[in-house]
């Protein structure tokens, strides 16, 4: 580990030594593990000895799971005192049937488990076992829960606001380093725009439905169960999902996903920072929208 100043210095010292620091950092995090997180297996794990599900990796999360019960306020996460109680929705995988699906406060409640479940990523990480089945990291399908979140029932008028760590948008990689970067920038993306486009065409012809039916006769008595089916389909609600995407910085590489260096750490979160702060400046961004399919889509990185 180095002295924190001594680190900023490093990593202020220009674009050589910064990629010199980021590649001594991610070795750290390989052969040290992460402090609160993970840490090496020891003896090393052999590939081909069966050792069980929960220690089928190279990494144990088990500080992981102290780390997350000592900061979080698992009775807070899962109050259900009112209708706008905080809504907590984490992703996983189903090893054993490959299914996606969303642990959510609403329905179940929250442990410790769960978000470690989320983060599972194989073969670094062992899946989680919950109620007697093995979960890993979500973003083998998809990293966010955009389309959980905006498809929730009952409909109402959304802000959202979508964060992803990978842009699928890249340049053309033009080394192995690049090649191995870019893969995993097109795994993890959320293929948010994919989920955004999709749900901007399903909310059109809810409201072209509910514009429809409000042109009928209305005989709720008599309706055939097709038209009730329909009335429930309808929506004329409005959606507005900004994206906050982060950008590669120079010293990205392919150790990105495990490389937690604290000046890495500290730049993110100011261009985190930085992009909240330019996309709250459009207050325009903010308001629903009122176009003809009730949903917009913001991304300052694309605007204009």
């Amino acid at each position: 580990m180095l002295a924190p100043f001594f680190e900023q210095s490093l990593f202020d010292g220009g674009s050589v030594v910064r990629n010199l620091l980021t590649a001594f950092q991610a070795g750290s995090s390989v052969l040290q593990g992460q402090n609160g997180f993970f840490q090496p297996r020891v003896p090393t794990p052999l590939p081909w000895l069966a050792t069980g599900p929960a220690q089928a990796s190279w990494y144990d999360t088990a500080p992981l799971k102290s780390t997350l019960e000592r900061l979080c306020d698992f009775d807070r996460i899962n109050a259900r005192e009112t209708r706008d109680s905080m809504r907590v929705s984490v992703g996983a995988v189903n090893v054993a049937t490959g299914n996606f699906v969303y642990f959510d406060n609403r329905r179940e409640k929250l442990r410790a488990e769960h978000f470690m479940a989320s983060g599972a990523l194989p073969p670094a990480f062992a899946p989680v076992e919950i109620d007697g089945q093995y979960y890993w990291d979500g973003g083998l399908v998809s990293n966010t829960p955009l389309a959980e979140v905006l498809s929730a029932t009952p409909r109402r008028n959304t802000l959202a606001f979508q964060v992803d760590l990978w842009s699928a948008r890249g340049a053309v990689p033009d080394s192995l380093d690049a090649v191995a970067e870019r893969v995993k920038d097109i795994q993890y993306s959320s293929r948010t725009r994919m989920v955004t486009d999709t749900l901007q065409r399903e909310q059109r012809y809810r409201r072209l439905l509910r514009e429809l039916l409000a042109a009928m006769p209305s005989a709720p008595n008599d309706e055939p169960p097709g038209i009730r089916a329909a009335r429930e389909l309808a929506c004329d609600k409005h959606y507005n999902v900004v994206h906050l995407i982060y950008q590669k910085q120079d010293f990205d590489h392919e150790c990105k996903d495990f490389e937690f260096g604290a000046t890495t750490m500290q730049n993110h979160w100011a261009a985190g920072l930085a992009d909240i702060r330019k996309t709250l400046a459009n207050q325009a961004w903010l308001q629903l929208p009122d176009n003809g399919s009730g949903f917009v889509t913001h991304d300052i990185h694309r605007a204009g």
